[in-house]
């Protein structure tokens, strides 16, 4: 019954490259390489992306005409089909105008090999999308703007060059989500946790984002202005999507209460009449208030409403860690979830770690249905109420945590492992079984002198590679932890 809110998008150009003496040498030389690239402009669209087709770049003269083009097209992304061999002098001037626009090179055959016993100068030509690129490589070098990836392979049948492809098209999402996005902050940082502290403006200069500042205050207006219609809509969502088992072991816990499930569908709804209100992309907020008011109610019984929000592609998280949010951003746009987590106590005849929070979540990578329970108390905070817990899918998996260095610039630390089936504690957190090969006590040791925050975003699938792509898009130092 979860949709999404926000669309994975983005808008990437396409050109195809070719020398034009070609065109009297060979006739029907440029009819045949154009069908090939409307093979390679197929494979693109198939990513679900806006594609805007700039045509066939033969000369210099016609780079020079579609550079302000493509400038002018809001672009995120663009690619550069090597149909045949092409000089240089046709990329130069697009490669110049596009500044920091990543580029990817597409070198895709139409045949895994040349018919030799057929072969001749036109099946050769048709086939000679390798030749230039280390021309274009060396000229982009020189220009201080490399190209970002080259994709090398064949038009039909690679599912390595189609996963490539498919890989930058999530990327250029990224770039689109980041560019504007609202990641509002509400509270301040829980006491004590110097790590969650950072800049807006820093924040802003960094990642392209705006970090609107909101008040508690604005969040009580949207859940006094809830409706009994609001609550209801928002119970029978819960009711669907979660589980509402008996207590187990620990004395925290209790079947959820009908108090409890009311208070955080009110609250949820609440949270969406504050996304709304100031057009929120992601949220990361903490507050504590007065025991007993209003503000402590409402402010500690958003956990739900968070993990509804992750899973609609509005990243929410606590403790005021704008940088996890972030994290979580770049992993539900790259369509691989983005929980909010910190490590959790080791299992050392397993060989794995248990990591998690106690909210929120994003509830599209669990694995089988969440868990909601009511707790007593929230351990180390104020306040108490439904909380929800499960553990990821089983298989791959990424760790991003967003740090800052002692010079206050931003840092990716990454990490990749797998959750492993076996059992969690039945505390109404998340807790999944990491397992970091081949020894997990070795990689979080890794892990923790990179010095990261104690919360990071988890996510399903192996990623670091692409991750690390976009932090060097972004001019951001990164580490892969291994």
């Amino acid at each position: 019954m979860i949709e999404r809110k926000k669309k994975r998008t983005c808008r990437i150009g396409i050109f195809a490259v070719a020398h034009a003496v070609y065109w009297e040498q060979f006739p029907g030389l440029y009819e045949s390489l154009m069908g090939y690239y409307a093979l390679a402009c197929g494979k693109v669209r198939a990513n679900d992306v806006e594609l805007l087709d700039f045509g066939m770049v033969d000369s210099s003269e016609k780079a020079f005409e579609t550079a302000p083009k493509m400038l002018g097209a809001d672009l995120d992304l663009v690619f550069c089909d090597m149909v045949t061999y092409a000089t240089s002098s046709v990329f130069a001037p697009i490669l110049q105008a596009l500044g920091k626009i990543p580029v990817v090179l597409l070198a895709l055959q139409p045949r895994r090999a040349m018919d030799y016993g057929k072969a001749c100068t036109f099946m050769q030509l048709e086939n000679d999308s390798i030749c230039a690129v280390p021309e274009f490589t060396c000229v982009a070098q020189r220009f201080h703007k490399p190209v970002n990836d080259v994709i090398l392979g064949t038009l039909e049948g690679d599912a390595q060059a189609d996963g490539q492809i498919a890989e930058w098209c999530d990327i250029a999402k990224v770039l689109r989500g980041l560019r504007g996005a609202r990641l509002g902050l509400m509270g301040r940082v829980l006491e004590a946790m110097y790590d969650m502290h950072a800049d807006p403006t820093a924040i802003a200069a960094a990642f392209g984002v705006h970090v609107p500042l909101i008040e508690i205050d604005d969040l009580l207006q949207a859940y006094e202005e809830v409706t009994p219609a609001e609550v209801a809509d928002k119970t029978a969502l819960i009711r669907a999507e979660f589980d509402m088992p008996d207590p187990k072991s620990d004395p925290v816990t209790r079947k959820l209460t009908d108090d409890d499930l009311q208070q955080a569908a009110k609250s949820a709804a609440a949270l969406d009449r504050l996304v709304e209100r100031f057009h929120l992309d992601g949220m990361a907020y903490y507050y504590e208030g007065r025991r007993d008011s209003l503000a402590r109610t409402v402010a500690t019984t958003l956990i739900v409403g968070n993990s509804i929000l992750n899973a609609q592609g509005i990243p929410m998280c606590g403790e005021f860690d704008i940088k996890t949010n972030i994290a979580m951003f770049i992993m539900d746009r790259l369509d691989m979830g983005g929980s909010f987590a910190e490590l959790h106590p080791f299992d050392f005849d397993d060989n794995v770690i248990l990591i998690g929070h106690d909210g929120p979540h994003h509830i599209r990578i669990a694995e089988g249905k969440p868990v909601l329970r009511s707790l007593v108390k929230y351990h180390g905070k104020p306040g108490s109420g439904a909380s929800v817990e499960f553990k990821l899918k089983e298989g791959p998996i990424t760790m991003l945590g967003i740090t800052q260095t002692g010079e206050g610039t931003f840092k990716f630390v990454i990490g990749e492992g797998y959750s492993k089936a076996g059992p969690i504690p039945p505390t109404g957190n998340t807790n999944t079984r990491g397992y970091f090969p081949p020894d997990t006590r070795d990689f979080i040791r890794r892990w923790v002198l990179e010095g990261p925050t104690h919360h990071y975003a988890l996510g399903i699938g192996h990623r670091a590679q692409t991750i690390a792509r976009i932090a060097e898009i972004l001019g951001i130092e990164y580490v892969i932890v291994r």
